[in-house]
């Protein structure tokens, strides 16, 4: 139906006769001449319908928006101060000789033409037409540009790409579950992959060496902005390796990714940064380098202050008090500081103390702050020098449970690195190592696995496994770019009484573990390899690469914030009869 895509055409076919296909993007009716610029997924091009040409003219007449058209005619250079450098086609046009239409259309909800503000919603309703507009188009191949790309690098590098199931186990650990019931197996249920990890290991088991796969991944998750249900991962496993040798493959990875698709060089090596040195100075453990601001620690000066806010948690060994020295700060209004402490709260902060700087050669008289009353000198002059105060500066305070700390003072560095223009311009990727195997959580009582129960700890650290957990550090990475995780990955526990070690640490029952991983742990003794490997999200990857706000529209067809789908209005009820098959009976919760 077409030799050529709209936006292929171009001055080397000038005098030849061509068909192109595609949706009527826009219309003018100029003295009697009707333009056309037809779309494609490759671009625009402009037809040019005259009205000598009686049929072609009468068909352009009727035409609409997101009418289909095919459209025969000659390539002409567009006449002198008429080109187009926008347009790949800018310097041509093709003279009608027909046109006929395919298909015709209703007016869109929203329109295509311009950069008009459309709510998401309806946008994810009628997502087709939302993929027709250029911006989303361009995302959509830019994203397989990327898969593309790492792709042809795994290939080159001796990587095998090996499907795994989607039918698989439930498992005890990490997000919940998507459940499937199983018609042949009454009362059984298989889980949606939250991640291929287990079949990767046992194919490094099976002595595959080095796998890869493009693949969908599902999370039964609580509400969270820009997260999804399921989502795309860029799933690696390899034999025979230490940390090093997997983060250098990796890094270089992602260094040529770079390089190819955006023509932006990253550094090399990637810095390198303990979990424990960046919840330090940056209270995240994904930091953003970009952003030049950094918590001080100053527990050990707040010790022996009167003032029971910060002495509480400064004696407590799972508190901390923490500043954050804001350059220039001080020009921050009353209204604006209440605004901070606001924000805070959201991530369970109760308040939010400060120093205005305003003559630091003044000293104490120089300064300004409700809290300076309860601080003696020698502290006052300490948290200055420690926090490098210079005069017209303003210091925050976080005082509470280590963990408050880090993550209100943490997400407040961000957000006022975004508000005030802080920002550095590039790109500041780094690996963050040396994560705690296991994290306390205080409501159950229990210890949990920071990144999965298969990670396993370091060599010189597996007595603490039984002895000191909370000091266990285990052999985990995880690649950072501008504050967000691109990827999370381990050596993995490859020996038995290892796994079941790990097992017993995190309240899994060996009956239990048996029921769950047996298969795992039978696997393990047949000879299974030193391994590790790496998962890349591939939705947060082209976000980042393509300076997207959401990953939403870096995804064909993704589900909102409350995993639905508007498109096709799941999930939804089924019938009688397709429970009765698989033998379930729904419980009907009375509302209120």
């Amino acid at each position: 139906m077409r030799s050529h895509y709209c936006g292929d055409v171009n001055e080397s076919l000038i005098e030849q006769t061509v068909k192109v296909a595609g949706w009527m993007h826009r219309r003018r009716d100029h003295g009697g001449v009707i333009f056309i610029d037809l779309r494609d997924r490759e671009g625009l091009v402009q037809i040019v319908c005259n009205p000598e040409d009686a049929e072609s003219f009468a068909v352009a007449e009727k035409v609409r928006s997101e009418y289909v058209l095919q459209i025969e005619g000659v390539v002409n250079p567009r006449p002198a101060g008429s080109e187009n450098t926008d347009l790949k086609s800018g310097k041509i046009e093709i003279i009608a000789k027909r046109v006929t239409i395919l298909n015709s259309s209703e007016t869109p909800p929203f329109p295509l033409t311009e950069q008009a503000e459309v709510n998401e919603d309806i946008r994810l309703r009628h997502r087709y037409i939302d993929l027709r507009r250029p911006e989303m188009l361009q995302k959509l191949r830019f994203r397989s540009q990327i898969i593309r790309q790492l792709r042809q690098y795994l290939d080159n590098h001796g990587f095998m790409d090996i499907e795994t199931p989607i039918l698989t186990k439930a498992t005890p650990e990490g997000a919940r579950d998507y459940l499937v019931p199983s018609r042949t197996h009454p009362g059984d249920f298989f889980a949606l992959p939250q991640s291929p990890q287990l079949f990767k290991q046992l194919l490094m088991v099976a002595g595959m060496d080095r796998y890869y796969q493009v693949v969908r991944c599902f999370r039964d998750e609580d509400l969270r902005a820009d997260r999804q249900p399921e989502f795309t991962q860029l799933d690696i496993e390899t034999s025979f390796v230490e940390e090093e040798d997997l983060m250098q493959l990796m890094e270089e990875m992602i260094r040529d990714l770079f390089a190819n698709v955006l023509e932006q060089p990253l550094p090399n090596p990637f810095p390198r940064m303990t979990y424990a040195d960046a919840m330090d100075r940056y209270g995240s453990d994904k930091p953003d380098l970009r952003i030049p601001l950094e918590l001080v620690d100053v527990s050990d000066l707040m010790q022996g202050v009167d003032f029971k806010v910060f002495s509480a948690p400064a004696n407590d060994e799972n508190g901390r008090v923490a500043a954050l020295r804001l350059p220039g700060g001080n020009s921050l209004s009353r209204k604006e500081i209440d605004d901070y402490t606001k924000f805070v709260s959201i991530y369970g902060a109760k308040g939010l103390a400060y120093i205005k700087v305003n003559d630091l050669a003044a000293g104490r008289e120089g300064l300004q702050s409700p809290i300076l009353k309860f601080l003696p000198d020698n502290v006052v002059d300490a948290i200055l020098q420690r926090t490098a105060a210079e005069t017209g500066d303003l210091v925050f305070f976080g005082a509470d449970k280590a963990s408050v700390v880090n993550e209100s003072l943490g997400a407040l560095r961000v957000k006022i690195g975004h508000d005030l223009d802080m920002v550095e311009h590039g790109w500041r990727p780094l690996w963050v190592v040396e994560f705690p195997m296991f994290e306390w959580d205080d409501k159950t009582q229990r210890w949990y696995a920071l990144h999965h129960p298969f990670t396993a700890p370091r060599e010189s650290d597996i007595d603490l496994l039984s002895n000191d957990p909370g000091k266990c550090l285990s052999r985990a990475y995880d690649m950072v770019l501008n504050g967000t995780e691109l990827g999370g990955g381990s050596i993995r526990i490859h020996k038995t009484d290892v796994q079941q070690k790990v097992f017993e640490m995190l309240g899994i029952p060996a009956e239990e573990a048996e029921e769950k991983f047996g298969f795992l742990l039978q696997a393990l003794k047949y000879g299974c390899p030193p391994h590790g490997g790496l998962a890349f999200g591939l939705d947060r990857l082209a976000m980042l690469m393509t300076g997207s706000a959401s990953i939403r529209d870096v995804m064909a067809f993704p589900k909102t914030q409350s995993a639905a789908c508007l498109l096709t209005n799941a999930p939804s009820h089924v019938s009688d009869e397709q429970l009765k098959e698989l033998n379930i009976r729904l419980r009907r919760v009375p509302t209120a």
